[in-house]
């Protein structure tokens, strides 16, 4: 699985302080039937804090592209990506 950074995110928590947050695309493989196509997921870890993952959600590059725009836009912390992967799916 290679890992594609996308870009950094600052926010503002609820007390004020700064939180740093990188957002990466997942590059894997995921076997369809016979064959193997590219794969692609999403990562957010936050500097100096935890980090979640969902690897596999599309083989579309188009897709995985508008939901990293979507993380990055409304700063999605790894606390909430998988709930908000699901419901985008």
């Amino acid at each position: 699985m290679r890992e594609l950074f996308l870009k950094s995110v600052e926010l503002v928590d609820s007390s004020g302080a700064i939180r740093r947050f990188d957002y990466s695309v997942l590059i894997g493989e995921m076997d369809v039937g016979a064959y193997a196509c590219e794969s692609y997921g999403v990562k957010v870890a936050e500097q100096g804090g935890e980090q979640a993952s969902v690897e596999n959600i599309t083989c579309s590059a188009s897709r995985i592209d508008e939901l990293s725009e979507l993380l990055t836009r409304n700063g999605v912390t790894p606390a909430t990506l998988r709930d908000v992967v699901l419901d985008w799916l």
